[in-house]
């Protein structure tokens, strides 16, 4: 036996490699590994999107009534942490304005509206509807809260079309805070 003090590292073998070597830590962060925040970095009111989103998606693709959505909607599990308000709004503002919604978005679309997915349909009168009637949510925290829902509930790419519709909207439904959100000297400026 020598007094060699080069110790066999514990769960694996003399030279580095074992069976029990684990991936390099994940920093802790607000987001999931597609960039969607985590449950717990979630507002009331994201919450409140998220299952007002699950809900007009029922009612898109089911055509279930709104009030059979709604009782539905509200017995899912973690519901009680959601603005119960904000998503009634969003829900019944959002179907019974639907019509109006849609009127805004198709000329925004370089497709037919009934070649939109679902989930990007539905979020996209998630924003028009919060750009009309919840004005006291700033235009960009609007946008920037329909590109999570996209990103977490809708296709690869779906929030780059999500965002680009509503950043076309939102200098018509919010002209006054866009243009004060612009920087000085942009708008008008000589090439």
């Amino acid at each position: 036996m020598s007094d060699d003090f080069s110790a066999t590292p514990p769960g694996g073998n003399a030279n580095g490699g074992g069976s029990s070597k684990r991936p390099p830590r994940q920093p802790r962060t607000g987001t999931t590994s597609t960039g969607a925040r985590k449950a717990a970095s979630k507002s009331t009111r994201s919450r409140s999107r998220e299952f007002a989103l699950q809900a007009l998606y029922q009612h898109l693709v089911g055509r279930n009534d709104a009030t059979a959505i709604d009782v539905f909607t509200r017995d899912l599990s973690g519901f009680h942490k959601a603005d119960a308000a904000h998503y009634d709004a969003l829900l019944h503002g959002c179907i019974e304005n639907a019509a109006s919604l849609d009127a805004l978005i198709a000329p925004q679309l370089d497709r037919k509206m009934d070649e939109i997915s679902p989930i990007e349909h539905a979020v996209m009168w998630i924003g028009v509807y919060e750009f009309q009637h919840c004005l006291d949510v700033p235009w960009r925290v609007v946008i920037n809260e329909c590109i999570e829902l996209a990103k977490e509930f809708g296709g690869t790419d779906g929030h780059k079309y999500v965002n680009a519709v509503l950043n076309g909207l939102a200098p018509t439904l919010r002209a006054t805070e866009v243009a004060a959100d612009r920087p000085a000297g942009s708008a008008g400026k000589p090439a």
